[in-house]
Protein backbone atom coordinates (compact mmCIF):
# COMPACT_ATOMS: atom_id res chain seq x y z
CA UNK A 1 0.00 0.00 0.00
CA UNK A 2 1.15 3.71 -0.87
CA UNK A 3 0.92 6.48 1.32
CA UNK A 4 0.29 9.80 -0.50
CA UNK A 5 1.09 12.73 1.27
CA UNK A 6 -1.62 15.18 1.04
CA UNK A 7 0.69 18.13 2.97
CA UNK A 8 3.67 17.71 0.31
CA UNK A 9 1.09 18.06 -2.46
CA UNK A 10 -1.06 20.69 -0.92
CA UNK A 11 2.73 22.83 -0.30
CA UNK A 12 3.24 22.11 -4.61
CA UNK A 13 -0.22 23.48 -5.32
CA UNK A 14 0.13 26.62 -2.97
CA UNK A 15 3.61 27.20 -4.84
CA UNK A 16 1.74 27.34 -8.15
CA UNK A 17 -1.03 29.50 -7.11
CA UNK A 18 1.17 31.86 -5.56
CA UNK A 19 3.06 32.15 -8.71
CA UNK A 20 -0.38 32.80 -11.26
CA UNK A 21 -1.64 35.27 -8.45
CA UNK A 22 1.93 37.33 -8.81
CA UNK A 23 1.20 37.21 -12.47
CA UNK A 24 -2.40 38.39 -12.52
CA UNK A 25 -0.43 41.22 -9.94
CA UNK A 26 1.25 42.25 -12.52
CA UNK A 27 -1.01 42.52 -14.64
CA UNK A 28 -3.17 44.68 -11.83
CA UNK A 29 -5.56 42.22 -11.06
CA UNK A 30 -6.18 40.79 -7.86
CA UNK A 31 -8.09 37.81 -7.51
CA UNK A 32 -11.05 38.42 -5.03
CA UNK A 33 -13.53 35.50 -3.76
CA UNK A 34 -16.79 35.64 -2.34
CA UNK A 35 -17.52 32.89 0.22
CA UNK A 36 -21.83 33.20 0.79
CA UNK A 37 -23.03 31.42 5.04
CA UNK A 38 -26.36 30.92 5.47
CA UNK A 39 -27.32 29.64 9.18
CA UNK A 40 -24.84 29.06 11.83
CA UNK A 41 -23.64 25.77 11.49
CA UNK A 42 -20.21 25.44 13.12
CA UNK A 43 -18.40 23.08 10.40
CA UNK A 44 -19.42 25.12 7.62
CA UNK A 45 -18.22 28.48 9.87
CA UNK A 46 -14.91 26.38 10.24
CA UNK A 47 -15.08 25.97 6.87
CA UNK A 48 -15.26 29.78 6.24
CA UNK A 49 -13.14 30.76 8.32
CA UNK A 50 -10.34 28.25 6.48
CA UNK A 51 -11.07 29.55 2.80
CA UNK A 52 -10.95 33.47 4.38
CA UNK A 53 -7.10 32.71 5.66
CA UNK A 54 -6.01 31.18 3.06
CA UNK A 55 -7.08 33.41 0.87
CA UNK A 56 -5.89 36.33 2.86
CA UNK A 57 -2.71 34.33 3.48
CA UNK A 58 -2.08 34.20 -0.48
CA UNK A 59 -2.93 38.00 -0.64
CA UNK A 60 -5.97 37.30 -2.48
CA UNK A 61 -9.15 39.68 -1.91
CA UNK A 62 -11.67 38.13 0.51
CA UNK A 63 -15.20 38.75 1.00
CA UNK A 64 -17.59 37.36 3.52
CA UNK A 65 -21.17 37.59 3.76
CA UNK A 66 -22.26 35.74 6.53
CA UNK A 67 -26.20 35.61 6.58
CA UNK A 68 -28.66 34.56 9.54
CA UNK A 69 -30.53 31.27 9.08
CA UNK A 70 -33.55 33.34 8.80
CA UNK A 71 -32.40 34.42 5.29
CA UNK A 72 -35.05 33.99 2.59
CA UNK A 73 -34.54 32.44 -0.57
CA UNK A 74 -34.94 35.93 -2.49
CA UNK A 75 -32.57 37.49 -0.37
CA UNK A 76 -29.99 35.19 -0.74
CA UNK A 77 -30.90 35.58 -4.50
CA UNK A 78 -30.05 39.08 -4.25
CA UNK A 79 -26.90 38.93 -2.33
CA UNK A 80 -25.58 36.28 -4.91
CA UNK A 81 -26.91 38.80 -8.08
CA UNK A 82 -24.63 41.43 -5.76
CA UNK A 83 -21.47 39.31 -6.10
CA UNK A 84 -22.32 38.62 -10.16
CA UNK A 85 -22.32 42.13 -11.04
CA UNK A 86 -19.00 42.73 -8.54
CA UNK A 87 -15.86 43.09 -11.06
CA UNK A 88 -13.81 42.57 -7.95
CA UNK A 89 -15.08 38.99 -7.17
CA UNK A 90 -13.72 36.99 -9.60
CA UNK A 91 -15.30 33.54 -8.00
CA UNK A 92 -18.26 32.75 -5.43
CA UNK A 93 -18.68 29.81 -3.39
CA UNK A 94 -22.09 29.28 -1.49
CA UNK A 95 -21.38 27.32 1.21
CA UNK A 96 -23.15 24.01 1.30
CA UNK A 97 -25.70 22.98 2.71
CA UNK A 98 -27.83 25.95 3.47
CA UNK A 99 -30.97 25.91 5.59
CA UNK A 100 -34.00 23.17 4.26
CA UNK A 101 -35.83 26.48 3.03
CA UNK A 102 -33.14 26.91 0.73
CA UNK A 103 -33.48 25.73 -3.01
CA UNK A 104 -29.75 24.97 -3.60
CA UNK A 105 -30.22 24.12 -7.19
CA UNK A 106 -31.88 27.39 -7.86
CA UNK A 107 -28.70 29.23 -5.94
CA UNK A 108 -26.59 27.11 -7.91
CA UNK A 109 -27.76 28.25 -11.18
CA UNK A 110 -28.09 31.92 -10.06
CA UNK A 111 -24.15 31.75 -9.81
CA UNK A 112 -22.57 33.28 -13.29
CA UNK A 113 -20.72 30.13 -14.50
CA UNK A 114 -17.77 32.08 -14.83
CA UNK A 115 -18.03 32.79 -11.19
CA UNK A 116 -18.64 29.11 -9.80
CA UNK A 117 -15.77 28.20 -8.69
CA UNK A 118 -17.19 25.03 -7.16
CA UNK A 119 -18.24 23.90 -10.69
CA UNK A 120 -21.88 22.89 -9.61
CA UNK A 121 -23.56 24.99 -12.30
CA UNK A 122 -25.16 23.26 -14.66
CA UNK A 123 -22.99 25.07 -17.92
CA UNK A 124 -19.61 23.75 -15.73
CA UNK A 125 -21.04 20.59 -15.29
CA UNK A 126 -21.71 20.35 -19.06
CA UNK A 127 -18.34 21.43 -19.89
CA UNK A 128 -17.33 18.80 -17.47
CA UNK A 129 -18.73 16.11 -19.11
CA UNK A 130 -17.75 17.62 -22.38
CA UNK A 131 -14.02 17.53 -21.06
CA UNK A 132 -14.28 21.40 -22.02
CA UNK A 133 -11.40 23.03 -20.26
CA UNK A 134 -12.70 26.22 -20.19
CA UNK A 135 -15.50 25.06 -16.87
CA UNK A 136 -14.68 25.04 -13.59
CA UNK A 137 -14.20 21.26 -12.03
CA UNK A 138 -15.19 20.68 -8.31
CA UNK A 139 -12.18 20.92 -6.07
CA UNK A 140 -12.43 17.60 -4.75
CA UNK A 141 -12.35 15.20 -7.86
CA UNK A 142 -9.43 17.61 -8.75
CA UNK A 143 -7.39 17.15 -5.63
CA UNK A 144 -8.38 13.77 -5.71
CA UNK A 145 -6.68 13.34 -9.52
CA UNK A 146 -3.76 15.31 -9.00
CA UNK A 147 -3.03 13.60 -5.49
CA UNK A 148 -2.78 10.42 -8.18
CA UNK A 149 -0.75 12.14 -10.57
CA UNK A 150 1.75 13.54 -8.11
CA UNK A 151 2.04 9.84 -6.99
CA UNK A 152 2.48 8.51 -10.22
CA UNK A 153 -0.76 6.15 -9.97
CA UNK A 154 -1.86 5.28 -13.42
CA UNK A 155 -5.75 4.97 -13.22
CA UNK A 156 -6.40 4.13 -16.76
CA UNK A 157 -8.80 1.43 -17.00
CA UNK A 158 -9.31 1.08 -12.73
CA UNK A 159 -12.57 0.77 -11.11
CA UNK A 160 -12.67 2.53 -8.16
CA UNK A 161 -15.10 3.78 -5.70
CA UNK A 162 -14.85 6.42 -3.29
Amino acid sequence: MQIISGTEVAGKVLTECTAQISELAAAGIRPGLAVVLVGDDPASRAYVRSKDKKCRDLGLHSVKHELPATTTQEELLAVVRELNADPAIHGILVQSPPPAHIDEAAVVRAIDPAKDVDGFHPINVAKLALEDPTGFVPCTPLGCQRLLIEAGIETKGAHAVV
